[in-house]
Order: structure tokens, then sequence, then C-alpha cells
């Protein structure tokens, strides 16, 4: 017989009931730090309505002050009218931060329980429907805000607040306005601004059709108190209107600059001529003001001596996006010469073809890097968290230690990084020193006539279930091990360009991919699954793709993944990634956003039947010219995946197909899934254009439309 102490129960033999209870007693003898921290990951609206309601130590803990002073919603799409209202009712007075950005499918009824929430100092309605008259009866009842995110839609009429919310607003220190009008918004009554973010939204046309001007403003109160400021943040979505409307903004800041401005970022796509009230700013900031943060359109930078004259105290954030800045300007106006920048912690030189190179503006696309100049970069900057070198061609020559992957690993400090294809393709020899003893690239894709070439099996390393692959000696492999906290990785084509891109028109006939980025293939894209902590991953225009291998490698080891965007990989014409991708999916069980791009794509039952597997998928976006999808496949997908909300097709279909799918996931989904948001729609040769025509773009998700993500903003610029 076993003594009295001794276990002799089998593991298997334990009722499940009695293994719950083990377990909940083992996760309660916790102290109630670790419990806090566990607790700050689970939804605010499950923490106070489920998990508290479940033992006395828990209901206590989830009251906790920690957990119940800053409420996140965003993104959290089970939270339903009811469930929102019963949390401002049980924890209303204790939330002191709100951030319900983005939860569109929340009624203005709802939105106004927030007037409850007394002791709010910071919250965020970016995104929700608000009119001028539930603002103001929300924000009279806020005497303790500090901090606003809101949306100005058409129909906005400031003259409808109150006194009492005009002085809620008086004391507003920081304030972000997304402006889908021509309007001032809420600025004019802010007069302790110090921080003030603008994202212009505004169509040049009504749906009506009717032209939009920036005459709209005329006769609004236009006296933005500016006197205070220390960050000024404007970003403009394309069209001509934004542009009209920003300078009215300018205008007053251009009078007189504020003398604590130590932040200054306008990002406008394409050209935006300068003015002579924007000169007068740049003048005037440029004697009396040190910056820590800059970013300004191309025009204003482009052949101007600007940046020398501007003076930086300790700077974190420098975006020269598609400027024309050659690398000896870099040097010489940025860096100054190889100075100390270790403040700097992010850097955009998306766009910029010449920052790597010598002076000279006559340089061709094949044309290798100044290695020197990236290395005086690296050293400069040891501590750049964040870094874009995309849209531009960054060749390296063949020189040993002098490769771009092998001098940005110097920065192990990175957490995200954007680089062109080309740029991580290993060095080709000069061809007058060895090209007759240099065969070609092992995986390179060769070009002929337009015949049929056999292309045989590439040399990758092949993932399989339970194995790392093999490492191969490249140097994109090297940068990866040498940075291994990457968290966000973009590689994009230096000659990509989206069929629904959110900051450049839509073009049907794009540029052919560099001839380099050819023998980038699947053993790069499998180097990608060293990065344990990756996050996000964004792969674009990869010619090189052949069997889509690499893919199987990053499912497998990168469990970590929570957004993935596929683009154009292999030759165009033909999907070679199928199986491998349906392969991927089966292992990214935390995979939250999925966008796919490709041109005859087939969504068919295949396709989601390895999609479902994916359990925590909340939003799908497909993007496929002359592609195809089978709707008895997409209501499959949508009954087994019931966290999906936002699923967005944009194919080859006809407008009477796709409306009826439309209509089908919204009868069928609607009414379990109060944030559903369904878009399907033909994509024609005109892309984007024909999209907005005909869909509001409050209804595009973030993840329908491409763009670098990566020094996008300054880091920690809002919530």
């Amino acid at each position: 017989m076993a003594s009295s102490g001794e276990d002799t129960s089998n593991e298997g033999d334990v009722p499940p009931a009695a293994a719950t209870i083990s377990v909940g007693a083992h996760l309660l003898g916790f102290s109630d730090e670790i419990l806090l921290h566990i607790l700050s990951h689970v939804p605010s609206t499950d923490l106070v309505l489920n998990v508290r309601r479940t033992c006395r130590k828990l209901a206590v803990l989830c009251l906790d002050k920690s957990l119940t002073h800053t409420v996140v919603l965003q993104k959290d799409y089970e939270a339903s009218e009811d469930k929102v209202r019963q949390v401002v009712r049980e924890i209303g007075r204790e939330i002191q931060q709100l951030n319900m950005a983005g939860c569109y499918w929340l009624s203005g009824a709802t939105i106004e329980h927030v007037a409850r929430c007394r002791s709010l100092v910071k919250v965020n309605l970016s995104g929700c429907h608000l009119t001028s008259l539930r603002l103001s009866k929300m924000l009279s009842a806020l005497q303790h805000l500090r901090s606003l995110a809101i949306d100005v839609s058409p129909g906005f009429d400031a003259g409808q607040l109150s006194g009492e919310c005009k002085a809620t607003l008086s004391r507003v220190r920081e304030l972000k306005q997304t402006l889908y009008t021509p309007s001032y918004g809420v600025v004019p009554c802010c007069t302790s601004l110090e921080k003030l973010l603008l994202y212009f939204e505004i169509l040049d046309r009504t749906r009506e059709g009717a032209v939009l001007s920036g005459q709209l403003m005329v006769g609004q109160s236009n006296v933005p108190h500016y006197q205070n400021l220390r960050v000024f943040y404007a970003r403009l979505a394309p069209g001509y209107i934004n542009q009209e409307v920003v300078r009215l903004y300018l205008a007053v800041l251009s009078d007189r600059t504020p003398e604590n401005l130590h932040a200054f970022l306008i990002s406008v796509p394409g050209s935006f001529a300068e003015s002579g009230a924007t000169k007068n700013l740049l003048d005037s900031m440029a004697r009396n003001v040190a910056l820590d943060a800059l970013q300004l359109p191309k025009s204003w930078l482009n052949g101007s001596s600007l940046l020398q004259h501007m003076k930086f105290n300790n700077p974190f954030y420098f975006s020269f996006s598609r400027c024309a800045l050659s690398g000896g300007h870099l040097l010489q106006r940025v860096i100054n010469g190889g100075r100390d920048l270790r403040s700097l912690a992010s850097l955009n030189l998306s766009g910029c073809v010449h920052c790597l190179s010598p002076d000279s503006l006559l340089r061709k696309a094949e044309d290798d890097i100044d290695s020197s100049i990236l290395e005086t970069l690296v050293v400069s900057c040891r501590n750049l968290q964040h870094l874009n070198l995309s849209a531009a061609h960054h060749h390296s020559a063949a020189s040993p230690g002098r490769h771009l992957c092998q001098l940005l690993a110097r920065l192990r400090r990175l957490r995200s990084l954007s680089l062109p294809v080309c740029a991580v393709a290993e060095p080709v020899p000069r061809p007058d020193r060895t090209a007759a003893a240099t065969p070609p690239a092992p995986h390179a894709v060769p070009r002929g006539c337009g015949k049929k070439v056999r292309i045989g099996v590439q040399p990758c390393p092949v993932a399989v279930a339970g194995q790392a692959a093999p490492q191969p000696s490249s140097v994109f492999w090297s940068l990866l091990k040498d940075v291994p906290f990457l968290e966000r990785l973009e590689l994009i084509g230096s000659s990509f360009s989206s069929a629904m891109p959110r900051n450049e028109p839509a073009i049907r006939n794009s540029l052919p991919p560099c001839s380099r980025a050819q023998s980038v293939g699947d053993a790069e894209v499998a180097a990608v699954g060293q990065l344990a902590f990756l996050r996000h991953l964004t792969l674009a225009q990869l010619p090189g793709i052949l069997t889509g291998s690499g893919l199987v490698s990053i499912g497998l080891q990168c469990q970590q993944l929570q957004s993935l965007s596929l683009a154009n990989l292999g030759l165009m014409g033909k999907v070679v990634y199928t199986s491998a991708l349906s392969d991927m999916l089966k292992h990214c069980k935390r995979l939250k956003d999925l966008r796919l791009e490709q041109p005859y794509f087939s969504a068919n039952a295949q396709f989601f039947q390895a999609l479902s597997q994916c359990s925590a998928l909340q939003r799908l976006c497909l993007v496929s010219r002359s592609g195809t999808l089978q709707p008895e496949a997409v209501l499959a997908f949508m009954a087994r995946c019931l966290h999906v909300v936002v699923c967005h097709m944009f194919t080859g279909e006809s407008l009477a197909t796709c409306k009826s799918l439309q209509q089908s996931l919204l009868r069928s989904f609607q009414a379990e899934r109060p944030a559903l948001n369904v878009v399907i729609f033909p994509l024609l040769h005109e892309g984007l254009t024909n999209v907005i025509r005909d869909v509001p773009m409050v209804h595009l998700d973030e993840i329908t439309l491409f763009k670098s993500r990566v020094a996008e903003e300054p880091p920690n610029l809002w919530w």
C-alpha cells in the first residue's frame, strides 16, 4: 500500500473539474503583483464583466486602480453597446484615460455615456459617431480633461458648443483632430494647446459630386492659439483640398512662431508648393527654436539650404521621405559630419534614392551605394530603433564587410526596419574582374523572350515540422541574427506600386522589379524565421519566390506574428505559393490581420479552410486584379472564424456577385458581431479610384490601403 502522503493517481485519472480547480488554485497562488500584470492583458470589458465575478480575490484585484485607471476599447470588437454601458456604470468614476478609437460600431447614444466618467483626463474618440451637440454635452461634464482626440465630420458646427464645453476645451493641452470636412473644428477653443495633431482626410468632392473648397472655412473662428505649442503635426491624405485647408492652419503659425516649439512635422504625399507664409515660418523657426523632431514636404527641402540653418537640440525623430537628399547633404546638414546623435530613435529615409550616394544626383538605379555614408550614419545614430530605407535602390558593392546588411547589423536596438528587396541581395562581383568565372545566382529567375522556361527547385531551406531550416551564409540572414528583437519587418520592392495605396495614386501598369531583386527568394524569406519576437511582417514584390517554402518557416518559428501583408510574390500572372501559404497559416495561431494582394489569386475552399485555422484572426483584406472567390467558401470561413469582423475583398468578380455576397455576410453575421465591417467590391483597372467613388473612406479599414508603417510617425506621438 502507498503511504498516506503519497499520490498514487495518474494524470489521466484526475477528473476534468478537479484539474480545473487545481490549475485555478495554482494561478491564485501567485502574488498580487504578478496577477495584476496578467490581468493587465485582459480586455477591460472581460475584466469588469466576467473575470471579476469568478472569486473574491479576483473581484478585488480587477478593481485595482492600476487596471481601472486606463480603459482601452480600441479594437475590442466584442465590446457591444450593452457591455460598454455596463463598464461605464460600474467603474466610470475610476477611469482617467479612455481609448475608444475606431469604435465605429457604437452608437452616438452609447458614446454619450462617456460623460459619466467625470475623472477623465485623456479620451480618444477618433472614429466614433459624434455630433456637435453630443460633443458639447459630453465635454461640459469633463472638467478635468486635458487630452482629446475627435473627428470633425460634415455638419460639425462650433457654434453649437456650450459655454461649459468651451471652458473644458480651454484647458485641453493635447488635441488630435481628424478632419473629413473643411473646418477649424475645436482648435480655436483650445487656448492652452501644447500638442496639436491634425489628420486631413477631406475628399475633393462630396459623394454627390460637389467640389469642396477651403473657402467654406471663411466666417468660422480662425484664431488658433499656438503661443504654448510644443508639437505641431499634420498628416495629409492626397488631394488639393487638404493642402488648401492646412495652409489656413499654418497662416497663424507663421505670424508668430511659438518659443517652446520642439517638434514640427508635416507629411504630404506628392508636391506641396511653398508660399510666402510658409517661408516666413521656416525662417522664423531657423532663427528662434531648436527642434527635436522634424518632417517637411519634399518640395520645401529639395534644393534648399534650410537644413543648414535649422538648430536641433536632442533630436529623436527625422523624416525626409521622398526628398532629393544626397548622401553629402545627409552627412553635412543632418549628421553634421558625424556628430553624436545617440538621441535619435526614428529615421525615415523612404524614397530618398540618393541618400546613401555621393552628391551627384545623376545616380542610376543600378549604381552601388557609398558604404562610408551608411557607416557614418550607423555610428552616429547607434541607438536607432526604427529605420525606413524603402522605395529606393540601395545596392551594395562586393567589398568584404561593407554590405548594407552587415553595416545595419550594428544597430542592435532596432525594433522596426523597412528595406527595399534589392538591398538584401548578395553583392554582384564587378564584371571587369570575375564576370567570366562567376555563375549566375543560384535562384535567379531567367528572363527570356516570352518563352516558357522550366525552372528547377530552388536550393533553399525546407521547413519541416519540428525542425529549424539550415542557416545559409547570406548577409540578410546574418543581419536578422544580429537584431533578434525586431518586431516589425518590411521587405518592399523598390518599384512596387499597390493597386490600393494609401498615399499615392493607383496605377495600372507598375514598373518591373529591380534586377537584383530577382535573386532574393525563398531562402531569404526563410531567414525571417529567426525573429522570435516578430509581430508585423510585410513582403511585397519578390519576383524570386518560386515555391513560397520560406513562408512555412515563418509560420513555424514566428509564433508572435500578429499581422501579415503579402503582395506580388513570384512572377506576375501565376500564383506559385498557394500551397506554402496554406501550410503557413496552419501555424499562425496569433495572427489577427492578414492582407493579401496578388493578381489572379483564387480564394477557393482550400485557402479558406487553411485560413480558418488562424483562430485569432480579426481582419482580412484580399486585393486581386482578375482574381476569383467562392462565395460558399467565404460564408463557411466566416461561420468558423468567430472573431473576424473586418472582411474586405476586391477581386475580378462581377458587381452582382460582390453585392450578393456582401449582403449574405451582413445578413448572416451582423447580429452576433456588432462591429462587422464587410466590403466586397470589384477591382477594376483604375483600382482605388472606383472603390472610393462607391465605398466611403470611413468603411475602408487601416489594413485595406497599403503603405509602409516603419518610422511613419514619431514614436509615442499619441496614445
